[in-house]
């Protein structure tokens, strides 16, 4: 091999190599579907992107905007995005697996003192305002009478004594938060439900607005306390503990804890999705919690799935995507983590590789050197030939084939490179050669050999050829 494409190879094995790096370290783009589109689920993921941005971090976001929840989960059922906002009990797509939960939205249900309901169960035959928030709403409340086998009537807010409602009737009657407040005074309603965060604006409302319309402005919240098994029914909810003196005032309110059901706004990624990525977009998502608060308030709200270990985490009954646990477990993987089984193979079979051009390049000089020793052996050969020689005829025969050689030499030197050993032992060869040859001509006459081009004889002429080859050969090593 010449040395020109000895360098061409290494430089196109570094170039290789560099375009391999550039393709590892590049960003990864996960693209992104939320619903709805104006929610504050949006605000944050937008807010989010745009910091991933300006970071210039391993991971973007392409965002994709859905009208719904529920579209933004079959986006990513669909294979049509790697990551989601998924609200479970409205639609939870069978590949998608939890990064975080962006906040929990729990069943406040606020009841006058005198309607005296405490528990869900005291809701038989009753009228039951529900703050309409989502569309999901009405379902979900629907899905949480019929495990209590009560039967859900839409209806007016009209007033009626309850005694008129067929036993396990509950009367719905969707209103607006600025409709509470007359409807609890004017007894058309016996308590109002929303479904919110307890501490997001939408419910402290809903709970002062039942507190106005009160007689006596004495409230309590209505617990559903069976919240175990009303998960084992229906996974896709979760159990809510709303804290006492969660709604303030003088007394707090509520006086104790109370216990609720509720459902989540999640986001899911893909399983298929590399945990690695994943494992970076959930640590930028709460090590930015802060700085994302102040563009999108629900930001204060997220919270990592509850777990106590790593098979609970991946075993739950909404799964946690492996990336994310990594994440909360402190387990992410550095760069030798991800590709240690690739640079054992690369340097297991590059060394095997390496041994064979090795043993390709041994090959190719040992052919180099048996060209120059078959040109050594008949130099050689070629001195006892001129001692044997009888007639000028013959002498000018070897003359002729000693000149082949050297040109045959000559054009190989061009391309490739000789050793000085080698080139020492030519030079010494074809000098004794052309000397044999000068003794032949004088013992067999007195006659000069004629002169070349500036005065010189063909023998001398030859030696020159000879040493100039080796000072070129020299230069250019």
């Amino acid at each position: 091999m010449r040395r020109e494409w000895l360098l061409v190879l290494l430089a196109l094995a570094l170039a290789g190599a560099a375009a391999g790096v550039v393709y590892l370290s590049r960003p990864t783009t996960l693209t992104v579907a939320v619903g709805p589109r104006d929610g504050p689920e949006a605000s944050l993921i937008e807010a989010y992107g745009n910091a991933l941005a300006r970071g210039r971090e391993d991971v973007r976001l392409r965002i994709v905007p859905y009208d719904d929840v529920r579209d933004s989960a079959e986006a990513m059922q669909a294979g049509k995005a790697d990551l989601a906002v998924v609200r479970p009990d409205v639609f939870l797509p069978d590949n998608g697996l939890t990064l975080a939960i962006l906040h929990d939205e729990a069943l406040v249900i606020a009841s006058p003192d005198a309607a005296d309901i405490d528990s869900f169960s005291d809701l038989a035959r009753k009228r039951l305002g529900i703050v309409v928030r989502h569309s999901a709403d009405l379902p979900f409340l629907s899905n949480l009478l019929s495990f209590y086998d009560f039967s859900p009537v839409q209806g007016e807010a009209a007033p009626s004594p309850s005694s008129q409602f067929p036993q396990g009737q509950v009367v719905l009657v969707p209103l607006k938060v600025g409709d509470v407040t007359a409807a609890v005074a004017e007894k058309r309603v016996d308590a109002v439900a929303v479904i919110a965060n307890p501490g997001s604006k939408a419910a402290a409302a809903t709970v002062r607005a039942v507190e106005l319309g009160s007689p006596d402005k004495k409230i309590s919240l209505v617990s559903v306390p069976d919240g175990e098994a009303i998960l084992q029914r229906f996974p896709e909810l979760q159990s809510v503990t709303i804290p006492a003196g969660t709604f303030g005032g003088r007394p707090k309110r509520p006086e104790e804890d109370v216990k609720t059901v509720g459902a989540s706004y999640r986001l899911m990624a893909r399983g298929a999705v590399s945990r690695v990525a994943v494992a970076s977009a959930t640590q930028h998502l709460f090590e930015w919690r802060s700085k994302l608060a102040s563009i999108a308030p629900i930001a204060k709200l997220m919270k990592a799935p509850e777990f106590d270990t790593t098979v609970a985490a991946t075993s739950a009954r909404l799964p946690n995507h492996p990336g994310a646990v990594d994440y909360f477990e402190r387990e992410q993987q550095t760069f030798l983590d991800r590709y240690e089984d690739y640079i054992y193979l690369f340097a297991f079979f590059g060394g095997t590789i390496g041994s064979g051009i090795a043993w390709i390049g041994q090959r190719l000089a040992r052919q180099r050197r048996e060209r120059i020793d078959v040109v050594l052996d008949r130099l050689v050969e070629l001195m006892r030939e001129v001692r044997q020689a009888k007639t000028k005829a013959d002498l000018d025969a070897v003359a002729v084939e000693s000149d082949d050689l050297v040109a045959d030499v000559v054009h190989y030197a061009r391309e490739r490179t000789i050793d000085h050993r080698t080139l020492s032992a030519l030079i010494l060869a074809i000098d004794a050669v052309h000397a044999a040859i000068l003794d032949g001509r004088r013992q067999l006459g007195p006659d000069e050999p004629p002169l070349e081009r500036g005065g010189e004889t063909p023998a001398r002429a030859r030696a020159r050829t000879a040493r100039l080859l080796a000072m070129r050969v020299t230069a250019a090593e």
